[in-house]
């Protein structure tokens, strides 16, 4: 008999769920609109008890949850008790928005499903093979051991899984193939990928760092929170949903959906144009300082909502990047599903997979439940 997994992927606002049976999805959904007015349900412990409540969990074998910080003592999917919670706890200042939603659904589980073991798959767990010079900023050592400051990287279940299916689809061995993962969707990241281990990530101590996203802006001189403070008399708060929020795609254009932006600059708008500039530049540097990085490229994949569907966005991140070996084949971008779409014989191969963050879930929470005998 196959083991009956359902994975919990609680973000800020919304509940992601999964049952498989083995490598069988049986039921899936989203709940969304979380404590939103006249939205979904008042709360994540109300929307989990409302999944588990209509779901058939007969034979359940275990259950994965998301949980988005690990900080540096998680560095691989654990057992969840109550020392583990509370470790989760003590990381919310490092993940104030989706730490507290990640507990909400690992509390009401273990409260609905008593005697079934669950796991916690931390976002950030893949990036700890970080270098230390990968991980390490430019800041007093002290002040930054004591807050834990440092590089942490996000988006880590989505980086494993993309990578891991480049290689199945080039029919190359994983711990042979060197990567550069970019995960485009309303959160955005960069991963170099080296032999199945991540030497390089564009988001850092938090995930406002890296690639322009919907709502936030990346890269940032520090400067600018400075100036603003001082300047303009802005609160830390106000500054925090300035860059979190009200910047990026949103901040330049008043939307945040890439189609959007793609149809007001097809129709001429020039702070559509500007902002698609601005976004595809931003990836066109990370992908030419991860293969420096990397000394030898085999292939760069785009996944996550944008990168799985934006076929402008693929041509014109990587346009320019020839001499590099890498470009993409036209009549390919504009197809569908896992594929090349890098033409025939490019030294770098260009790819599209549809990411799987639930089913890396399960796959790792299988692991630790083997584990156990």
């Amino acid at each position: 008999m196959s083991d009956r997994i359902l994975v919990l992927n609680c973000g800020s606002s919304s509940v992601k769920y999964r049952l498989y049976d083995g490598e069988e999805v049986r039921d899936k959904g989203t709940v969304e609109r979380i404590g939103e007015p006249g939205g979904g349900p008042v709360d994540h412990e109300s929307a989990v008890r409302e999944i588990i409540d209509r779901l058939d969990l007969g034979g359940l074998t275990g259950v994965g949850h998301r949980v988005v910080h690990g900080g540096r003592k998680f560095s691989e999917p654990v057992l969840i008790d109550d020392a583990v919670i509370a470790a989760i706890e003590d990381l919310v200042p490092l993940a104030p928005l989706h730490n507290p939603a990640n507990l909400a659904g690992i509390r009401v589980a273990r409260e609905a499903l008593p005697g079934i073991p669950q796991t916690a798959v931390f976002d950030t767990a893949f990036h700890h093979t970080l270098p230390e010079a990968a991980a390490t900023y430019a800041i007093d050592r002290d002040t930054a051991e004591r807050w834990g400051i440092r590089r942490y990287g996000f988006h880590g279940t989505s980086h494993a899984y993309v990578s891991r299916r480049t290689a199945e689809l080039l029919d190359r061995p994983y711990a042979e193939l060197n990567t550069i993962t970019l995960h485009l969707g309303n959160g955005a990241s960069a991963c170099a990928v080296r032999g199945g281990r991540s030497v390089a990530t564009s988001m850092g101590m938090s995930p406002l760092e890296g690639l322009v996203m919907g709502t936030r802006s990346g890269d940032l001189d520090p400067t600018v929170i400075f100036h603003l403070r001082r300047e303009a008399g802005m609160g830390v708060d106000e500054i925090d949903d300035l860059l979190n929020h009200r910047s990026g795609l949103l901040g330049l254009t008043g939307v945040n959906d890439m189609r959007e932006v793609l149809a007001r600059r097809d129709a001429g708008d020039p702070a559509a144009a500007l902002a698609f500039d601005v976004y595809r530049r931003r990836i066109t540097g990370y992908v030419g300082a991860y293969y420096a990085l990397l000394g030898r490229l085999d292939a760069v994949t785009f996944t996550a909502g944008v990168g799985e569907h934006a076929a402008p966005v693929r041509a014109a991140s990587l346009a320019g990047l020839e001499r590099l070996g890498i470009s993409v084949d036209p009549v390919r971008n504009d197809g569908s599903g896992d594929r090349v779409i890098s033409p025939d014989g490019a030294e770098v191969a260009v790819c599209v997979v549809n990411t799987d963050e639930e089913r890396e879930i399960a796959r790792e929470t299988r692991k630790v439940l083997a584990s156990r005998g």
